[in-house]
């Protein structure tokens, strides 16, 4: 069973990993859409693509300890937050679901429960894992 467990949440982890790295690599290659981004969900006009490739850099090095399993009690609840402000930030697509291409922002309910079970199991969360803390 432990190893079903394990599986389980090295995939969990992997696909997390590939969202908020995509997400963090927009800053880099197209830092308008980041930008526009930041100004529509986070309320934060004209950020600047330094700016941008600061925040970037951040969520990164966060990103990198928690697919390799460093400092797991922060990288881990740090990406929950990340994805957690993530989420909320778009509460008007949720109200009106069937309009443009709202209805996909759905799809951050099910990933903001996968972070916050890999937070609560991150001990647990040890294939692949290097587990430094």
């Amino acid at each position: 069973m432990s190893n079903k467990v394990e599986l389980s949440l090295f995939l969990l982890r992997i696909s997390v990993f590939l969202v908020l790295f995509m997400w963090t690599l927009d800053k880099f290659i197209n830092p308008g859409h980041a930008a526009a981004v930041w100004a529509n969900f986070y309320f934060m006009k004209d950020m600047q693509a330094t700016v941008l490739y600061v925040i970037g850099a951040v969520q990164m090095t966060i990103i990198l300890c928690f697919l390799l399993g460093i400092k797991k009690n922060i990288s881990y609840l740090l990406v929950f937050l990340m994805h957690a402000v993530s989420t909320l930030s778009s509460y008007h697509q949720y109200l009106n679901p069937y309009e443009g291409v709202h209805l996909l922002f759905f799809a951050a309910w099910p990933m903001l429960a996968a972070c916050y079970a890999l937070y609560l199991l991150r001990r647990s969360d040890t294939m692949l894992s290097l587990n430094i803390k």
